[in-house]
């Protein structure tokens, strides 16, 4: 095989992986687009005045944080992050071994 047919082949290849990847990104982005128009409706009557001005005050208060605040309300919730991601790994290779049996 001539390095001309390699290349053809190569670039084919990288062709198709990214119509595939393409097609995966547009089904995910549909279907974020699906679940935020159904979040919509589904808090359409939900949202309050009272929950409008605890979200307004939350965000104030997150706007007006001292940069070592926010530093340690970011490593709490990476920190939250970090936890939940283990125990969905955890999860995840339980399955993976139940599976393989």
């Amino acid at each position: 095989m001539g390095i001309k047919a390699f290349f053809k082949k190569a670039f084919g290849d990288m062709k198709e992986s990214t119509k595939a990847q393409h097609e995966a990104d547009k089904a995910e982005f549909a279907a974020a687009k699906a679940e935020a128009k159904a979040n919509f409706e589904e808090n359409r009557a939900h949202n309050t005045f009272k929950k409008a001005k605890a979200d307004a005050k939350k965000s104030w208060d997150d706007a007006h944080m001292s940069p070592s605040e926010r530093t340690a309300r970011m490593r709490e919730e990476n920190a939250a992050r970090a936890t939940e991601a283990q125990a969905r790994t955890e999860a995840a290779n339980a399955r993976y071994e139940a599976a393989k049996k």
